[in-house]
């Protein structure tokens, strides 16, 4: 199985591609979808949506798993934020694939077993799960990888679901 992952944002959206076979995981690619900031809001949604479409036709994905929301004091970006989430959202449900959302404690808890990990045990696991020499950088993409590798060992259990 195929799993794409995203982290949504919209200067930077992380995403990380990996095949799943039994109880193995291999990455296939990761990297982000950066928008130049002189670019008007609506433009930057539009290179989201085109970049993330291209990303579902070059991999033919069966899953794409993406990071819900989580702000605390800043709704401004909240809502630019939620804005590409939902650009990213639509890409995907024009491709008729399904979509997993998952809380970003749900995610530190299903690769490091605590739901309070820090970015650093979070890189780490996921450098160890896939068998990476280093760090996958940027950090979008260390997190979108870390959102696939959750939909597989999240949903292992629930195969008839998906």
């Amino acid at each position: 199985m195929i799993i794409l992952g995203i982290d949504p944002g919209y200067g930077l959206v992380g995403y990380g591609v990996i095949e799943k076979t039994n109880s193995n995981v291999k990455m296939l690619d990761y990297g982000a979808i950066a928008t130049p900031k002189e670019m008007k809001f609506s433009q930057r949604l539009k290179v989201i949506y085109n970049c993330v479409k291209k990303l579902i036709e070059k991999y033919n994905p069966e899953n794409v798993a993406i990071e819900e929301l989580f702000f605390g004091r800043n709704t401004t970006t909240a809502i630019c934020v939620a804005e590409a989430r939902g650009v990213i959202l639509l890409a995907v449900e024009d491709s008729k694939i399904p979509v997993y959302e998952y809380k970003p404690n749900e995610i530190k808890l299903a690769l490091t077993g605590m739901g309070r990990a820090d970015k650093s045990q979070m890189e780490f696991m996921v450098k160890t799960i896939l068998g990476l020499d280093k760090k996958p950088k940027p950090d979008d993409a260390a997190d979108a990888l870390a959102v696939a590798i959750c939909h597989a060992q999240t949903n292992q259990a629930m195969r008839g679901n998906i």
